[in-house]
């Protein structure tokens, strides 16, 4: 009897190709989601380190007005920036449960149709061995 052959191993290749991009297109989003935040926490603690400073002058308190708005600007920019991060992260990984749950279909099929081949090449053997214990039991009497 031949080797186990799929058919559809190709469209299972190409499953497993399109669920490594998805894959790998989710890290990318949640890789700049956490870079978004890494940023909005690193204007937080800008932003608590300036309203701890003292001022002696108007002139020097004017800039720091100027950087405290600026740092609060910056955080709305930041947070507007991972919600819509946050979006994308949501269709990517919708995407990549799709494309799981499309291989996986494909992979049990192949194990269904590995397991059915099996039985039919152990029925195949079985069949031999009785028909070689046959001739040689017919042969003898």
């Amino acid at each position: 009897m031949r080797k186990f052959k799929f058919n559809l191993e190709k469209i299972l290749q190409l499953r497993k190709f399109r669920e490594e991009e998805c894959k790998l297109a989710l890290g990318q989003a949640v890789s700049l989601l956490n870079k978004i935040e890494n940023d909005i926490k690193l204007t937080a603690l800008k932003r608590h380190n300036a309203a701890s400073q003292r001022f002696n002058n108007p002139q020097e308190m004017f800039l720091w007005d100027n950087f405290v708005l600026r740092l609060d600007q910056e955080g709305e920019r930041l947070a507007q920036k991972a919600a819509q991060a946050e979006i994308v992260v949501e269709e990517k990984r919708a995407l990549y449960l799709e494309a799981q749950k499309n291989l996986k279909v494909f992979e049990k099929l192949k194990e269904k149709k590995q397991t059915e081949y099996r039985r039919e090449y152990l029925n195949y053997e079985m069949n031999q061995v009785d028909e070689l214990t046959s001739s040689r039991y017919n042969s003898l009497v």
